[in-house]
Order: C-alpha cells, then structure tokens, then sequence
C-alpha cells in the first residue's frame, strides 16, 4: 500500500478513518472517489462525490442514488480491471 494514497476523513461521529484512494471517476458533470477503508474492511469500497468549496477545499459527500453508485462502481470496475479482482 502507497502511503501517498492514504487519506484520512472524519466520520458522522467526528472519529477519524483512514482510507486507501483507489481512483477518480468521472460521471455526468460530477467526479467520484472510490476509496477502501483500512483496517477493517470485507473488501467494500466507499464511493463519495467530491465537491470543490473554493481552490484550496474539497468536501466528500455521501452519494444516495443507488443507480449512479452503481454506474460509477461498474465504470471503476472496468478502469481498474487489470489491477483489481472483482467478484
């Protein structure tokens, strides 16, 4: 694991967890992070919307559309195929 990849975000709860960046997916006028929770994970990426407050700070939002989780999910499946192994 690339330590350059670790972020670190807070929860609902304002605990701090750390996660693996896997990828930036684009869709429909929106960018998407796909990110693996470390520690203790069942292998379930988190996918957030990313959104740009001003030049200097990003904001993660949770995503409720179960279709775009989906779309963005399978277009991060199709990207990353040959560096992950999807069930």
């Amino acid at each position: 694991m690339d330590e350059d990849n670790i972020i670190t975000l807070n929860d609902e709860n304002g605990n701090e967890v750390e996660f693996e960046f896997l990828d930036l997916i684009p869709y429909r006028q929106n960018e998407y992070v796909v990110l693996l929770p470390i520690g203790d994970s069942d292998g379930q990426v988190v996918i957030l919307q990313l959104k740009e407050i001003d030049d200097e700070t990003e904001e993660y939002v949770g995503v409720e559309n179960e279709f775009v989780l989906e779309t963005v999910f399978a277009l991060f499946k199709e990207r990353n195929k040959d560096f992950f192994t999807f069930e």
